[in-house]
């Protein structure tokens, strides 16, 4: 029997819950989200991987930017809930045909599907903490990528998560597990704790060059949707978004 990766049932048990909301869902759309984009690249002719796609509000936006993406996702649900919204985003003349396309991917296991040096920007957008191995992943991050390419990617922050799962054990890439609420159901979700290091340190053991951190700050938008969270987001950040280079 083929072993589905971490999270695997808690998002497809979550996706439809986390399409309806994600737009406005403000640790999403008023938080991190603005963060990654205020650091993406210019996009416009490249090719792009889009890794956790979830249910495409990256996909779609790198397409309106003008690359062409390939999204993907561990999570079968999340990708039919993407092609849908694609299909919207096409049909309203925000995204030309032909832009998007979608494949199931674990990023658990080496991108065989990908050939070497083939995208721009590899974009993996909250989608690292439900893997363990971050140095085996980022060295396939960096082989698909051109030479001068950008990863750019974003996680749980290291002091947030310690604090949050009450760790005794702050140096190990720790499986824990959360109770979410957020997206208006109950959901169990796994996933991996880890410190600092295990954050850059895969980086440069890809061979990959850091080129730009980012603890991101709430929006206005999150003030007004969100004022008490907003009020701890400001004092200390709960996501980092990390930007690094292959060298040319």
């Amino acid at each position: 029997m083929t072993t589905k990766p971490l999270a695997h049932a808690a998002y497809q048990k979550l996706a439809d819950a986390y399409a309806k909301h994600i737009d406005t869902k403000p640790h999403n759309a008023y938080y991190e989200r603005p963060a990654m984009l205020s650091m993406l690249p210019d996009v416009s002719g490249t090719n792009v991987l889009d890794a956790g796609c979830g249910p495409g509000v990256y996909a779609e936006e790198l397409a309106i930017r003008g690359a062409t993406v390939m999204a993907c996702d561990m999570s079968e649900r999340m990708l039919e809930l993407a092609a849908e919204r694609m299909a919207v985003a096409i049909s309203a003349g925000r995204v030309e045909p032909g832009k998007v396309a979608f494949e199931q991917l674990d990023l658990t296991q080496p991108l065989v599907k990908f050939e070497d040096a083939i995208f721009d920007l590899v974009n993996a957008p909250l989608c690292l903490d439900y893997i363990e191995d971050w140095t085996s992943l980022f060295k396939e991050f960096r082989r698909v990528l051109k030479p001068g390419g950008t990863l750019l990617f974003s996680a749980g922050h290291p002091a947030s998560d310690a604090e949050y799962f009450k760790t005794k054990d702050y140096f190990s890439v720790e499986k824990v597990t959360a109770i979410w609420t957020g997206f208006g159901i109950k959901v169990t979700m796994p996933a991996y704790r880890r410190s600092l290091e295990e954050v850059f340190n895969p980086v440069a053991e890809a061979g990959l060059i850091l080129d730009r951190v980012q603890e991101p700050q709430p929006t206005e938008d999150f003030k007004r949707a969100d004022p008490r969270r907003y009020r701890r987001l400001v004092q200390r950040p709960v996501f980092v978004c990390v930007r690094a280079k292959k060298p040319t």
